[in-house]
């Protein structure tokens, strides 16, 4: 029954999107974007991180947030080379260390432990940072173009079930690739759609309940 609604879920997302494409709207409307004035922190989204780090910077030279916080990153398999005395330098900490780099204090950038697999890992552990006591009522999430509405979605319902009341924003990349008008255009663009459909579709119906 479960992998009856998977398969029926997945083409109607694949429908959805072929529709849509008609109207030249499905990669725009994964583009959010709604940067508040100021902001208490923002928060570094994991991934591919070196468009997101540009992002940020800019977004500090703007003044737009007091500070930075980054979710540690999962590194898988990499753990495992760690316990034999491998030092591994994880995409977390390239992050900060790029910030520092280019000029945002260290003191500034605050790095959560989390073992982070997935944007809503990152969700929870932020939840959970100002819950106890990383007091701040407004977030602006940096992340990729394309990624930006999903990440949206899932960290105001995380807080939505919070006892905080804490306002998200949300700053794709300009650095980013994906051309949200002409997505179809490229196979890159066509992934990036479709993957990011399938994925705020499969959290609405089978991930939300874990938050």
């Amino acid at each position: 029954m479960l992998k009856f609604r998977i398969i029926f879920f997945a083409v109607l997302v694949l429908l959805i999107v072929v529709y849509t494409a008609g109207c030249r709207r499905a990669g725009i409307w994964l583009v959010r974007e709604d940067v508040p004035r100021h902001s208490d922190a923002m928060v570094i989204l994991m991934g591919g991180f070196p468009d997101r780090v540009l992002q940020a910077v800019d977004l500090w030279k703007q003044r737009k947030a007091d500070r930075i916080i980054i979710v540690e990153e999962g590194m898988g398999p990499f753990a495992s080379l760690e316990k034999r005395g491998v030092r591994i330098v994880s995409n977390s900490e390239q992050a900060a260390s790029s910030l520092v780099t280019l000029g945002i204090p260290a003191d500034s950038i605050t790095i959560l432990p989390g073992d982070a697999r997935s944007t809503l890992n990152e969700a929870r552990a932020v939840r959970n940072y100002i819950e106890a006591g990383g007091s701040a009522d407004t977030l602006l999430l940096v992340s990729s173009a394309a990624h930006m509405r999903r990440a949206s979605i899932i960290f105001r319902i995380a807080f939505r079930h919070s006892g905080s009341q804490v306002y998200v924003g949300s700053s794709p990349s300009a650095y980013s690739n994906f051309d949200a008008k002409r997505w179809w255009r490229e196979k890159e663009g066509i992934q990036s759609v479709i993957t990011e459909y399938l994925k705020i579709g499969s959290f609405v119906l089978f991930e939300r309940r874990k938050i």
